[in-house]
C-alpha cells in the first residue's frame, strides 16, 4: 500500500473538483454525463473502421497505429479495398472472441501490403506519457492510461491489453505474428494472459452489444460448425472513405484530466448509492474509457 497511497493523495483533491459538476457523490454514469466538452477529444475518422452486417447493424473501431503501425496500416490498406466486403464473422467463442475474415483469403493484398509484419505486441516506452492506474495490475509491473487509451508497461515496453472491446490480429503458430486479415474482439472478461502474445490493433466503439447479441460457435474454439451459419459482412470501410452523411463523430474522454481521474476513482469506490462498501481498488479492464457521439 506504500506505493498506492501516495499517488491517490495526489489526484483526490482534482477529482473532487472535476466531480462537483455532478455532486460530490456523483457516479461514474454521471461524472461522465455531465462531463465538460474539454474533457474528450474527438477520434479521427482515418482511424475509424465501420463494419456493417448484412442485417444492417453497425460496429466502428478505433485504431492504434502508435502501439500497432504495420499492422494497422495492413488493415487500413485492406479497407479501402474492401477485403472484407462479403465476408463473415465466423467464430463467437463464449466469453472470449468474436473473430471475421474476409471473403476470399487466398486473394492477393492490395499494393503495399505487408505480408509478415514484425511482432507488434509492445512498443517502446520512452515517449509514452501514462496516467498511472493508480492500483497494482496482475499482469504487468504498472498500468494505467495513455491518449485515451489503457496500457499495461514495464520499465522499458509498454502494450496494450486485451481489454473487453479491444480488436486484436489472428495469428497461427510462431514465429507468424498475423497480417491483419483476421481480427477478433474480446467479448468477455479481460483474457489478459493473451497480452504480448498478439498484437492488439484497436477498440470497438460502439457496436459490442451487437457482437455481443450474436450466436455462439458450437464446433471447437467457438467457431461456427457450417459457413451458413456465419454471420454476414456487408462491408468494412475506413470513416474516411464514407460520404460525410454516413462518417460516425465519436470522441473518448480525455484519460490525462481532472474529469476522468473523478471517473476512475468512482469506479475504485463504488460510488453508486447500490453499493454497500466500496472496494478502494479497480482493475485496468474495469474503468473502460467513455465514448460518445460529438454534440
Amino acid at each position: 500500500m506504500r506505493r498506492i497511497l501516495p499517488i491517490l493523495a495526489l489526484l483526490l483533491p482534482t477529482a473532487a473538483t472535476a466531480a462537483s459538476a455532478a455532486g460530490p457523490n456523483a457516479t461514474p454514469s454521471e461524472i461522465v454525463a455531465h462531463a465538460p466538452d474539454t474533457a474528450w477529444a474527438d477520434v479521427p475518422v482515418d482511424r475509424l473502421l465501420v463494419m456493417t452486417l448484412a442485417n444492417g447493424a453497425r460496429i466502428t473501431i478505433e485504431l492504434a497505429p502508435q502501439f500497432a503501425p504495420v499492422h494497422t496500416d495492413n488493415i487500413a490498406a485492406l479497407a479501402r479495398a474492401h477485403w472484407w466486403d462479403g465476408g463473415a464473422i465466423i467464430r463467437v467463442q463464449e466469453n472470449y472472441v468474436v473473430q471475421w475474415a474476409p471473403r476470399d483469403e487466398k486473394a492477393r493484398p492490395p499494393a503495399g501490403f505487408v505480408a509478415h509484419p514484425p511482432a507488434e505486441y509492445d512498443r517502446p516506452r520512452h515517449d509514452i506519457a501514462i496516467r498511472p492506474l493508480g492500483f497494482p495490475d496482475p499482469y504487468a509491473p504498472s498500468a494505467g492510461f495513455a491518449a485515451g487509451w489503457p496500457v499495461a508497461a514495464d520499465e522499458d515496453r509498454v502494450w496494450l491489453p486485451h481489454c473487453y472491446g479491444m480488436v486484436g490480429v489472428g495469428r497461427d503458430m510462431p514465429p507468424d505474428t498475423g497480417d491483419g486479415q483476421e481480427l477478433y474482439a474480446v467479448n468477455s472478461e479481460a483474457p489478459r494472459q493473451l497480452d504480448r502474445n498478439l498484437a492488439v490493433v484497436g477498440r470497438v466503439l460502439t457496436g459490442m452489444d451487437t457482437f455481443g447479441a450474436l450466436p455462439r460457435g458450437t464446433a471447437a474454439l467457438g467457431f461456427y460448425a457450417s459457413k451458413a451459419q456465419n454471420v454476414a459482412i456487408r462491408s468494412v470501410s475506413l470513416a474516411a472513405d464514407l460520404p460525410p452523411a454516413r462518417q460516425p463523430h465519436l470522441q473518448v474522454m480525455r484519460t490525462d484530466g481532472p474529469t476522468f481521474t473523478a471517473y476512475l476513482n468512482a469506479r475504485a469506490n463504488r460510488t453508486d448509492p447500490f453499493f454497500i462498501r466500496p472496494a478502494h481498488g479497480v482493475a485496468l479492464c474495469n474503468v473502460p474509457v467513455p465514448v460518445r457521439e460529438k454534440p
